[in-house]
């Protein structure tokens, strides 16, 4: 194939029968902001590609360019991206955008990172940027799944923190993470609406309650359901929704990232 938009598959990575990620390589002019997401896909069987929205999950610095995706059966694209090889050519349309990024926040003191499912992506590379910890004396990261193998891309991503030489001092002490499960029994819990209003995330993590609109400042991204959903609950402690033009205390990703379908 020749395309402008041709990037290299360098590295893929099976979680589970269900969730995957994989590497390629970055276009030398393309420049983004950590939380922000681009079109990918493959040529469709007609020869038209098939492009989705997908966060980038490495920050902003890194020499690749890293996704997290959910396999979906039936999908036009994920049944096919799927099975893609180091070697493999993929579309990358190099345009970035997104709300996910520090500059649609007013300047707060506590990070709340709100995800479920592939949703956890954006912060994927939010959490490995420097900015993150240099902006926030406080990053809390609450991740939803139904099982707990779906939480394993993200909690190897938050072991490896403390030791990555570029931000492993700025996050000592800063970061506090929240995986919780829906279905599988596991040492949390709940929803992630349910765990901000009954108070529960405060206790398990012994941090002050409730969500203050003077301190605390909010990312969400998941489905649309969950969007709406966790809006309501921020839109009720108070904080109000910022984008690009306009910084507020909280914003979301209304794309629905890393679905692929």
């Amino acid at each position: 194939m020749t395309n402008p938009d041709l990037q290299t598959v360098t590295k893929v990575t099976h979680w589970t029968d269900t969730l995957f990620s994989f590497r390629v390589t970055r276009p030398a002019s393309l420049r983004f902001r950590s939380g922000e997401f681009v079109m990918i896909g493959l040529p469709g069987d007609n020869g038209k590609p098939i492009l989705r929205a997908y966060s980038i999950a490495s920050p902003s610095w890194d020499d690749e360019l890293e996704f997290y995706s959910i396999k979906v059966a039936n999908g036009p694209l994920t049944s096919r991206l799927q099975h893609v090889q180091p070697g493999d050519p993929i579309i990358l349309r190099p345009k970035p955008v997104g709300t996910l990024v520090h500059d649609a926040l007013k300047p707060g003191f506590r990070l709340w990172m709100l995800a479920t499912g592939t949703g956890f992506a954006p912060f994927a590379s939010l959490l490995r940027d420097p900015e993150t910890w240099e902006k926030n004396e406080r990053v809390v990261m609450m991740h939803t799944c139904r099982e707990a193998g779906e939480l394993e891309y993200g909690r190897k991503l938050v072991e490896d923190l403390q030791n990555d030489p570029l931000i492993g001092e700025l996050v000592a002490g800063k970061l506090h993470y929240y995986p919780t499960t829906t279905r599988e029994a596991g040492p949390f819990m709940g929803r992630i609406t349910d765990n901000l209003t009954s108070g529960k995330v405060f206790t398990d993590l012994g941090l002050p309650g409730p969500l203050d609109p003077e301190i605390d400042r909010a990312m969400v991204c998941g489905s649309l359901a969950f969007n709406k959903d966790v809006a309501a609950v921020l839109d009720g402690f108070g904080l109000h929704e910022g984008a690009n033009s306009a910084p507020g205390d909280y914003v979301i990703e209304k794309a629905f990232v890393g679905d692929g379908v």
